[in-house]
This record gives structure tokens, C-alpha cells and sequence, in this order.
């Protein structure tokens, strides 16, 4: 039997372009979810691996989709190579049990794990140079000004939750913590 696994890492990603991927690589059944890689308790991967058997294939877009580090990416190909199954990486190819399938396999899975350290260097190195600047706050962005704040609290006196939060758009949890806020302030 095929089987297909996608994952990404965050919940704002598309598992589509993935499952199209598997789709049309006519997989019989295919696990997918949204799943940080870092973590080795992915439900669903779990689950995937418990289906597989000797002579079953199981096929993925990316290396990286298995694991994000190369020691752990090397013992889940090899246990699955030591129970029978091929491993079909679409933007490798197929990954066999021999001397230069496993070279390349480590090979592959530390350029992966590099890629990925690299990206997260940038990232605190952007975060760092960012903190610098007078203006820079941690987190995101504020939806609402000051004043659109005011206004809303303003329309509380003579109106329920649910009529400012149609007019200002305001959820009612934002009007709760700027109300609670603004009591602790004073």
C-alpha cells in the first residue's frame, strides 16, 4: 500500500500544495496535520507509522516533513527501512537501503536541519537589530488606537457589549481587557 504524509508547522500554513502533491501521487491513504516538527508526539504521524507494514511505501513532498533534526530523521528511515518499507521523497526520489541511499539520506537531512538553523538565526538576529529601535514592541501589533478604544469604552455607558462590538467592530474580550485596564490605572 502508498501512503502519503504532509505536515506543516504552524496552523497560519497550507497543507495544499502537499496533499495535491501525495494526491497525484495516486497515495491509497494519506495522514496529514499541523504539527510542529520539533516535537516527536505528532499524532497523526504516529498513527501513520503504526499502518505501515513490509512492502508498504510511504511518501512525502520533503525530507523534512518526517523530522527536523538529522539524528532523528536517520532512525525513523532506518526503522523503516529495517521493517521493509520504501521511502519515496518527491523532490529526491526513491530512498533505498544501501550504502549510497543512507549516505545521501544524512546528507539530505543535515542540509535540512542547517536550512532550518539558519532561518531561525536570522530570525533573532532580525529580533535583535529590531529591539534596538526606540519604537519596537515585542508581539503583535495593535488593532485599535487609543482613541477607537476611548470611543467604544464611551458608547459602554449607553450601549451592551454586543451593540459596540457590531458598531466599532471591538470584540467584546478587547472592550473587557482595555475596560479592566483602564480600573487598574487609575
Amino acid at each position: 500500500m502508498k501512503y502519503g504524509y504532509a505536515r506543516v508547522s504552524t496552523l497560519s500554513q497550507e497543507l495544499e500544495i502537499q496533499l495535491l502533491a501525495l494526491e497525484n501521487e495516486n497515495c491509497d491513504l494519506i495522514f496529514s496535520e499541523k504539527y510542529t516538527g520539533t516535537r516527536s508526539d505528532r499524532p497523526q504521524f504516529n498513527e501513520l507509522l503504526n499502518s505501515l507494514k513490509d512492502g508498504d511505501t510511504l511518501v512525502v513532498t520533503k525530507l523534512d516533513r518526517l523530522a527536523r533534526n538529522t539524528l532523528e530523521g536517520i532512525q525513523i528511515v532506518r526503522d523503516l527501512f529495517s521493517k521493509g518499507i520504501r521511502v519515496h521523497v518527491l523532490n529526491v526520489g526513491l530512498l533505498e537501503d544501501t550504502t549510497m541511499g543512507r549516505f545521501f539520506l544524512t546528507t539530505l537531512l543535515a542540509v535540512a536541519e542547517m536550512e532550518r538553523n539558519m532561518i531561525v538565526e536570522r530570525t533573532q538576529e532580525g529580533k535583535a537589530i529590531a529591539r534596538k529601535r526606540q519604537d519596537f514592541r515585542e508581539g503583535r501589533p495593535k488593532v485599535y488606537g487609543k482613541k477607537q478604544i476611548e470611543h467604544a469604552l464611551g458608547l459602554l455607558e449607553s450601549r451592551s457589549y454586543k451593540q459596540v462590538e457590531e458598531i466599532t467592530g471591538i470584540s467584546k474580550s478587547t472592550l473587557i481587557r482595555a475596560k479592566n485596564k483602564l480600573k487598574t490605572s487609575h
